[in-house]
């Protein structure tokens, strides 16, 4: 169970608060942001080499053959480095945390915290389609695994009010990592086939995928491109201007 200083306390299945471990210090760690770091500490074992150079490129950890890298978001920015170790013959795993809860902490310049609220915004395994997206192509590959860490964080923002008018000058600063909940790993089509909803018709579109998930449509078309890019669903035909899929 998890709560909030200023909120109701919040339920939780197969949550597992697991001790951070050290990792040594490494140049290459100087500029980390407090979610990277924590992760890497959290996902690393007793063995593990941490930021290790490998065919031009420094990896956050390496266990034996195995390539890690914690992508705490922006997949497009590692799609030369994925595929290149891959073509090089590399086993890689990609680290990505999806905040199933979110704690909103708002913060003067010197620090000092104005607010802390839990966001209404929930998150979902299957968020992690909308990075999938940047090489969809890829998460079949044999040598390719992706671990979705499902976790509780704190986002740190700052007002500056030159930028993000959406957010009205509040600009995300940092996230900080309260614990982790669950994980997921996807290694196979079989994985990405156990992400779809139970509740769907024999043919779906988008918009029934994106019911069944509770998701919006959005969600639910990325989630679709990358089944349909891997064959884990086929389009079948129209439903007015909405294509039909099917699961092969």
């Amino acid at each position: 169970m998890c709560a909030d200083a200023d909120s109701s306390s919040v339920t939780w299945i197969a949550l597992t608060i697991v001790p951070m471990k050290e990792v040594e210090p490494h140049i290459g760690t100087l500029r980390e942001k407090p979610l990277h770091a924590s992760l890497k500490r959290w996902y690393s074992r007793a063995g593990d080499r941490v930021e290790v150079p490998v065919d031009g490129f420094v990896i956050d950890l390496v266990r034996e053959d195995l390539l890690i890298e914690v992508q705490t978001r922006g997949f497009s920015s590692m799609k030369r480095k994925v595929t290149t170790l891959l073509e090089l013959g590399h086993r890689v795993r990609i680290v990505h945390p999806i905040p199933i809860d979110k704690w909103i902490v708002k913060v003067e310049a010197d620090g000092t915290v104005l607010s802390r609220r839990r966001s209404p915004r929930h998150g979902d395994p299957t968020d992690v389609f909308a990075e999938l997206v940047s090489f969809p192509d890829l998460l079949v590959h044999p040598h390719l695994e992706i671990d979705v860490i499902l976790t509780n964080e704190e986002e740190y923002r700052r007002h500056t009010p030159d930028r993000s008018w959406r957010r009205k000058g509040w600009t995300v600063e940092e996230r900080r990592l309260i614990d982790v909940v669950d994980t997921l790993l996807i290694s196979n089509s079989d994985d990405l086939a156990a992400l779809l909803p139970a509740g769907l018709p024999e043919r779906f579109t988008t918009s029934d995928l994106a019911r069944e998930l509770g998701r919006p449509r959005r969600a639910a078309q990325q989630m679709a491109y990358c089944l349909r890019i891997t064959d884990v669903i086929v389009a079948v035909g129209k439903s007015g201007n909405a294509v039909e899929y099917r699961v092969s």
